[in-house]
């Protein structure tokens, strides 16, 4: 299972020197991204090492799962009362609809709210820091800790699973 890492740059060179060495250890380039203030995202980072500012993707997530989880409960409490006619398989139309709702419903409050690591290290990015965000599973990264290190990154307290591993 992979877990989120994240690295402290003082700059943009120091900060593709360490996503170089993630790459070099084998770290996939879908795996890793850059968080930075907004004006240097604007300035200096390629789009496809950006990292989301919101919490979209995530909580449409947890939203697709709990819709799902009511929508199945829901569907098995009626097909468990006859006089409603729900069959088993109006019961999998109810999860469907569940997730897709719940999907719905989470993405929008997603797309709102911040990205908790953005919270976390707001004063860190205010500060004019790259965070280097890396997922892997602790096997690869201990083989990328070398060069991580050597490439001028600080590690920062935070370890938490990736949303999509």
């Amino acid at each position: 299972m992979k877990n989120r890492h994240v690295f402290s740059a003082p700059d943009i060179r120091t900060a593709q020197a360490g996503i170089r060495a993630a790459r070099q250890a084998g770290i996939d380039e879908a795996d890793l991204s850059l968080v930075a203030r907004s004006d240097i995202e604007l300035e200096d980072i390629p789009d496809r090492q950006k990292q989301a500012s919101t919490d979209f993707k995530p909580a449409a997530m947890r939203g697709a799962a709990a819709g799902g989880a009511t929508g199945l409960l829901a569907g098995l409490a009626a097909v468990a009362f006859p006089p409603l006619g729900v069959t088993l398989a109006g019961a999998a139309i109810m999860t469907v609809g569940g997730a897709l709702v719940g999907t719905w419903a989470a993405a929008l409050v997603g797309s709102t709210v911040e990205s908790p690591l953005r919270r976390k290290f707001e004063e860190e990015i205010e500060q004019g820091r790259i965070l280097v965000v890396v997922d892997a599973d602790d096997e690869t990264l201990e083989r990328a800790g070398p060069g991580l290190r050597e490439s001028g990154v600080t590690p920062l307290q935070f370890e938490t699973p990736s949303a999509l591993s």
